[in-house]
């Protein structure tokens, strides 16, 4: 069987490798093209060292990129972290078509923050789906789907790194073969039972002290550790990272002691124990940052600025 794999990042890079491990005949890979100023893209970089031929369309919206996956002459297209549009001709290419992961149990949380919103939402589970895209937004039939469950201490990279990435890169290769033996499903998405959440922008990680201790602590492992909650002391705003949810009460953004385990800060119904930060540096133990920054019990974090309307 001729495999193209189109995807990016570790990810995509981490399924190229399962592939030539099992000695499959892999005749293209393609990626997003490198961004200026840095590291080419590691699943690029491991295809050239392989000898692959690599491509890297800006765009498969031209002729020459329905050609280009044409002239590779593939039985199946394997999408592995894409963030690029693909239309439906490009999609159809292959003999047996293309499937697609995404780390979510489709159709619910749409999107490109689909790790982050369960946790953000205080979910217990969560999983993944192999599917077979169309040009809608993670719309296609549903070919697998993997669960997993979420800790109530577990942060987004513990949910992607030591779930969803390895039981991923898994799904893809059982996919391939359910393709190949003939016994890959197209079960329709019930879209009445669709959600879609945008991605989680910097923006919208800026803790509201005022809210229940569960969603502050919530908000904090959705986004670590990436784009990170944060917060302000005195106009500062540093970012929120290793944390954990505890007893506690006084005024939303209080904070309520520091220790050597931390800043512990007041959320309505309880408190946060904030263990690292990341200020204008390196992310640091929350003492140190409370020592160079003068915090103390008693001080108050700033509320958020008021929202603008639209």
């Amino acid at each position: 069987m001729r495999i193209v794999v189109h995807g990016q990042e570790a990810f995509g890079k981490a399924v190229l490798e399962r592939l030539l491990e099992r000695g499959e005949n892999v005749v293209a890979v393609f990626c997003a093209p490198d961004k200026e100023g840095k590291a080419k893209d590691p699943l690029a970089a491991f295809a050239t060292e392989k000898g692959l031929p690599v491509h890297q369309p800006k765009s498969w919206k031209s002729p020459d990129a329905l050609e280009l996956m044409k002239s590779f002459k593939p039985d199946v297209c394997m999408m592995a972290y894409v963030t690029l549009f693909v239309p439906q001709p490009v999609l159809d290419a292959p003999t047996y078509g293309t499937f697609q992961y995404h780390p979510s149990l489709l159709p619910l949380h749409r999107g490109p923050s689909a790790i982050s919103w369960p946790i953000a939402f205080g979910k217990t589970h969560t999983g993944l789906s192999i599917f077979w895209p169309d040009e809608g937004l993670d719309e296609g039939p549903i070919l697998l789907q993997k669960e997993c469950d979420i800790g109530p201490d577990e942060t987004l990279g513990d949910v992607y790194f030591k779930k969803l990435f390895p039981m991923g890169v898994d799904a893809m290769i059982e996919s391939l073969d359910l393709v190949r033996d003939g016994k890959a499903p197209k079960i329709q998405q019930d879209h009445s039972k669709a959600t879609y959440e945008y991605r989680f922008k910097k923006a919208m990680a800026e803790i509201d002290w005022s809210k229940p201790a569960g969603e502050v602590y919530n908000l904090i492992r959705a986004v670590n550790p990436a784009p990170g909650a944060w917060t302000r002391f005195k106009g500062q705003r540093f970012d929120i990272f290793d944390a954990r949810k505890i007893d506690g009460s006084g005024q939303p953004g209080e904070i309520l002691g520091v220790s050597n385990d931390g800043v512990t800060v007041a959320a309505a119904g309880g408190a946060v124990l904030v263990k690292r930060v990341r200020g204008e540096g390196q992310k640091v133990p929350a003492a140190e940052f409370a020592a160079s920054t003068g915090l103390k019990a008693g001080d108050k974090l700033d509320a958020p600025e008021p929202k603008q309307s639209a």
